[in-house]
């Protein structure tokens, strides 16, 4: 390897040359942090890792996601993908598609590549609907696994999820402390533990903050597709109902939704704020950039790939859910209700 190759790869990773050589010789007395550190500057720049370097795989891990339509399920995917290779596994990644292969054919497929594990990302889990005897029969075959998004208390197995209540809570009372009084909520299916969480959180938030009965705060719900034609086909009958606020199940639902206020004339946010929930990394470059309820993807990933490894060592973690809590995020979408 050239000096200035060396020079380089030593800048990126912000250590010696001296350091990356020890690294790339495989020499004793670099922490893992700087080792990591140089392995990420030699991907970043483009070079190939020497043979010595290159880590073999602790097995493959199956990683079930929705389509990657919606931003928050590639930035679930990276971070758990990130975590997986740190410990030495390689992900699989299966997506599910319209049309394409179901879940249960993509657990088959990586059944029989002989995986070691499978993380669900909002699967049939989460839909009340669905048939949860698929998980007690994976589990009989030996394969342990980790869910997220969508409690299910007829499933054994470690499961990890937002604060769906408390996020619909936060937008309501974000919207109330600007002087909204009339807010509707915007989100998916009825079938889905998420959103059933979001509705009863939005009905209580409502009741306690602006004292609206449950029964007139559930006629401001409305239920559509998770996406941002849903977003707009349920706005509009909120919007003839006078809401000036809107909670929404999702970013992309949010954004329906100020596609169908800005088909009316009104605008963002002087006369209509808009709440969005999930917070994936361009969110913020939105016009305007949008008011949001983060779900702490990083730590939920990690506490999954966690759960996860611990069942790999022999070690079950618990059967239970283990609860992260969102975040408001405020940014342009929202702001002081319009004087009536």
């Amino acid at each position: 390897m050239s000096v200035a190759r060396l020079a380089d790869i030593a800048e990126q990773a912000g250590v010696s040359e001296a350091t990356v050589s020890r690294v790339l010789n495989g020499k004793a007395g670099v922490s893992p942090k700087t080792r990591q550190a140089v392995l990420a500057a030699l991907d970043i720049l483009g070079y190939e890792r020497p043979a010595r370097l290159r880590r073999r795989s602790a097995g493959l891990i199956g990683l079930i996601t929705p389509e990657l339509n919606n931003p928050i399920f590639p930035a679930f995917t990276q971070v758990i993908e990130q975590v997986l290779t740190r410990y030495g596994y390689t992900p699989v990644l299966c997506t599910q598609t319209p049309g394409g292969s179901t879940e249960d054919e993509l657990v088959e497929l990586l059944v029989e590549r002989g995986v070691t594990g499978i993380v669900f990302i909002s699967g049939l889990h989460a839909d009340l609907t669905a048939d949860t005897e698929r998980y007690a029969r994976l589990a009989g075959r030996g394969v342990p696994y980790v869910l997220i998004n969508g409690y299910n208390a007829k499933i054994a197995a470690p499961f990890v999820s937002p604060d769906d209540r408390a996020a619909a809570r936060m937008a309501v009372q974000h919207l109330a402390e600007l002087g909204h009084r009339r807010i509707g909520m915007t989100v998916g299916p009825n079938r889905f533990v998420p959103v059933q969480r979001k509705v009863e959180g939005f009905v209580e938030a409502m009741r306690t903050l602006l004292d609206l009965p449950p029964d007139e705060a559930e006629k401001l719900v409305q239920h559509s597709l998770f996406s941002v034609e849903g977003g707009q086909a349920a706005a509009g009958p909120l919007l003839d109902r006078g809401c000036t606020g809107f909670v929404c199940g999702s970013d992309l639902m949010a954004f329906g939704v100020i596609r169908a206020v800005r088909q009316r004339g009104l605008r963002v946010p002087e006369d209509v704020s808009v709440v969005g929930f999930d917070d994936s990394p361009l969110i913020a470059f939105a016009d305007p950039p949008l008011t949001t309820v983060r779900q702490p993807v990083e730590a939920m990933g990690a506490a999954a790939v966690d759960a996860l490894l611990e069942e790999l060592r022999g070690n079950p973690a618990q059967r239970t859910e283990f609860v992260f809590q969102p975040e408001l995020v405020a940014r342009g979408s929202t702001a002081a209700a319009p004087a009536s």
